[in-house]
């Protein structure tokens, strides 16, 4: 009987002996539908609010696309716009009423949007500028560029000033050598002087170079050896140049400033904490605009009189440090964000002060900080239009120039739209390089 039933079972068991051929999931569980099913409608007020959010796109396009590229691009003035655009309905090619953008403003006063008044034949200075100021930001920005590129990222704002403004040789290279002294405090006054002492001589021999011997020097050496380029005066730049200068200048000088106003924040010294304490709240507790009229108006009244520091100066003067404390505060989160452990891991290896801030707390503190780093940088850089307030003429304070004019009184929303552009496109390749580093470093998951 048992045989019977084992050989029964043998028989009706359904064993597949060859697989079935792959087939495609159902069209509502992969794809774009899934996605569209789940993400747009996976309940009824998700779908209520698609439908009306598709709505409002629809009209928003439906009434700004043909404005945008009908747009007429050749034409003199916005007189000129409006009768191109008259002959058309005219004609019949565009139905009557139709409005469209004239862009010819752009084709028109492009070069003062970029450059201001600065001097048409010398537009190749700024360019040049441009170029080398991407070029030595590359060891920077991106770890797989030669590191002997780091040579021309130290000479690039000298040689961009340089490019600029013009002038004399001799005005950059000295005020470079004040940098050279400050290093040379800081390498050799050390084991003589102590951490301290040539620390403090670090900042105050360059700043007293700076101020008392720059000018002297400059000139002794110009007249021996009058090696130059023609000068261009701040009051010619405008535009995106002043607002590119500006922002970079106070991005690149305020990161450092502010990484030793957060370490003297947290010093044990009373008046170096003191000191780091009280600027960074003096500075933050006073509106950016205060500072810039500070800039304008008073500065020069701290300054010796032999000191000649033209308003643009100025400006990027106070836009550092105005950045700087808020730069100081980010990385201190940083450095208060790390565990003690890694402290005390790095007075167990043996390392003085500066050797456990320089290979082990800041760079872990700067790696937690670039979102807050980057957004202080984004808000700097965006805040260059506030200079308008102290008389530079920024995009926008060009743009009001512009739209002063007989030819283009009128015209707003094309201006707008353009300076607008520009600085989205800056502003996102900031926030995307934020990004992209964050994703390199894994600051998530270590």
């Amino acid at each position: 009987m048992s045989e019977i039933h084992s050989e029964t079972s043998t028989h009706t068991a359904y064993v597949r002996t060859e697989m079935l051929p792959e087939q495609a999931p159902p069209v509502t569980a992969a794809g774009p539908a899934k996605w569209v099913r789940e993400n747009l409608f996976s309940s009824v007020g998700n779908g209520i609010m698609t439908i009306l959010a598709l709505y409002v796109i629809y009209y928003i396009l439906s009434h700004t696309l043909g404005w945008v590229f009908m747009g007429i691009w050749d034409a003199g003035s916005l007189s000129e716009c409006r009768e191109i655009r008259d002959g058309y309905i005219a004609e019949g090619r565009w139905a009557e009423h139709t409005e469209v953008a004239c862009w010819a403003v752009l084709s028109d006063r492009w070069h003062q949007l970029l450059f201001g008044f600065y001097p048409p034949e010398f537009y190749w200075r700024p360019i040049l500028a441009l170029v080398i100021f991407g070029v030595a930001l590359a060891p920077v920005l991106f770890d797989n560029v030669n590191r002997k590129m780091l040579i021309l990222t130290l000479l690039a704002p000298f040689i961009c000033y340089f490019l600029l403004w013009g002038g004399s040789i001799w005005g950059p290279l000295v005020v470079a050598f004040g940098f050279v002294i400050g290093f040379a405090c800081i390498k050799y006054g050390a084991l003589p002087l102590g951490a301290l002492l040539s620390t403090l001589a670090a900042i105050v021999l360059p700043l007293i170079f700076w101020l008392f011997l720059v000018g002297p020097i400059t000139g002794v050496l110009n007249s021996i050896a009058p090696i130059g380029i023609e000068a261009v005066d701040s009051d010619n730049f405008g535009g995106f140049l002043l607002a590119f200068v500006i922002g970079a200048a106070g991005i690149i000088l305020s990161m450092p400033l502010g990484v030793v106003l957060a370490l003297g924040r947290q010093s044990d010294l009373f008046i170096i904490n003191k000191f780091s304490v009280i600027f960074i709240e003096v500075i933050r507790g006073v509106p950016l605009i205060v500072w810039l009229f500070t800039a304008s108006l008073l500065l020069n009244y701290f300054l010796p009189p032999s000191a000649n520091f033209d308003l643009m100066l100025r400006v990027i003067i106070m836009v550092t440090l105005f950045s700087s404390a808020y730069i100081a505060e980010v990385i201190r989160g940083g450095l208060a964000a790390l565990p003690r452990g890694q402290y005390e891991g790095a007075d167990s290896l043996g390392l003085n002060y500066w050797q456990a801030m320089q290979l082990i707390i800041l760079p872990q503190a700067l790696k937690i900080s670039i979102p807050g780093i980057v957004s202080s940088f984004i808000g700097l850089f965006k805040d260059t239009t506030l200079v308008v307030f102290v008389g530079l003429s920024d995009p926008i304070g060009f743009s009001n120039l512009i739209r002063a004019t007989t030819d283009w009184n009128g015209i707003y929303w094309e201006l707008f739209i353009f300076i607008g552009l520009c600085f989205f496109i800056c502003c996102f390749g900031m926030s995307r390089y934020s990004q992209y580093l964050e994703r390199k470093l894994a600051t998530g998951h270590r």
